[in-house]
């Protein structure tokens, strides 16, 4: 073949492979336009039209939005007035008996009787002795080996297998080998309280201390801190509100645990006062003493706030 021949040919090849590129082009120009023109494409349903989200006539009924300090004191009032009122009236109208539910005069008057003997607070000071000794041997255990599980991935691997299963294993079921272990006596008790909160309060600091940011640790490490200067520095003060936290929860487990504990051979304390008023159907000496327990671990729960906001300004 000629040299003009081959040159008409590969022209016209050209050509045409430039003509088809064309006509893809102008098609796909098509297929979008129409994809505009119907709103999405063909196989797609368009979606539905919603009305806009009217606003909340009050704030207390909207997400995430600050109420008043008055609304927040009503709402706090009506939390405790409803639920005694609904005792007064019970206990007024007779629809239960007075064995099962004695009404507040009863209550107060049974209360009055026990503070005047003096055994309220015997009782009390016993319990809350207790809880100090047998919760506060927990914190001193929890706290730092849940540091050092938040910290090193080498203590969760080595720790959280076992705590995990044996925060699962009930207090109570070490009843009977706490007394052939540690007799009848104040130890069994306090290793009670001890094996009832200590698992728990080590998982929540663990996860308290996980949450650190690692742009903290990062910076730190960057600005020539050691190891222990971080530890010390950063992770114990962002973590410090959080394990207060933690330990005002696992605090009234304490006070939930104090009750089986004083059922082990006990003379005083507020879980013997309610064993003992039991026996003798003395239901408005049990409400009382619930009353108490009840105070006494707000109190608790409030000097413990306290504690965080004092603390841990930067946390608020």
């Amino acid at each position: 073949m000629s040299g003009p021949t081959q040159r008409t040919t590969s022209a016209s090849t050209a050509e045409a492979r430039a003509a088809e590129a064309q006509e893809a082009e102008q098609r796909l120009a098509e297929q979008q336009e129409a994809g505009r023109a119907g709103g999405g494409r063909p196989d797609w349903s368009p979606l539905p039209r919603r009305a806009g989200l009217k606003p909340s006539a009050s704030p207390l009924f909207s997400l995430r939005t600050p109420i008043s300090a008055a609304s927040r004191w009503t709402l706090a009032v009506l939390s405790f007035a409803i639920p005694f009122i609904a005792w007064v009236v019970l206990g007024i109208s007779g629809a239960v008996d007075s064995t099962f539910l004695p009404s507040p005069v009863a209550v107060l008057k049974a209360g009055v009787d026990m503070a005047g003997t003096g055994e309220l607070f015997d009782d009390l000071w016993t319990t809350t002795l207790r809880v100090l000794e047998g919760f506060g041997l927990a914190v001193l255990v929890s706290v730092p080996l849940g540091i050092l599980m938040g910290s090193f991935a080498a203590g969760q691997a080595f720790f959280e297998p076992l705590i995990g299963l044996l925060r699962y294993l009930p207090a109570s079921a070490f009843i009977p080998l706490l007394i052939i272990w540690l007799g009848l006596g104040e130890p069994s008790k306090i290793a009670i309280l001890f094996i009832g909160t200590v698992f728990f309060n080590t998982l929540m600091t663990a996860d308290v201390v996980r949450g650190v940011p690692d742009s903290l640790i990062d910076v730190s490490y960057t600005l020539g801190a050691r190891r222990g200067e971080v530890l010390r520095k950063i992770v114990v003060p962002h973590s410090l509100p959080g394990m207060i936290d933690a330990i005002r929860v696992n605090a009234a487990a304490a006070w939930n645990f104090v009750v089986v504990a004083e059922l082990i051979n006990s003379s005083a304390g507020l879980g013997y006062r309610i064993v003992r008023a039991q026996r003798f159907l003395q239901t408005d000496k049990i409400f009382a003493v619930l009353v108490v327990i009840g105070i006494a671990g707000l109190a608790i729960d409030v000097l413990l706030r306290l504690l965080r906001t004092r603390v841990g300004k930067w946390a608020a």
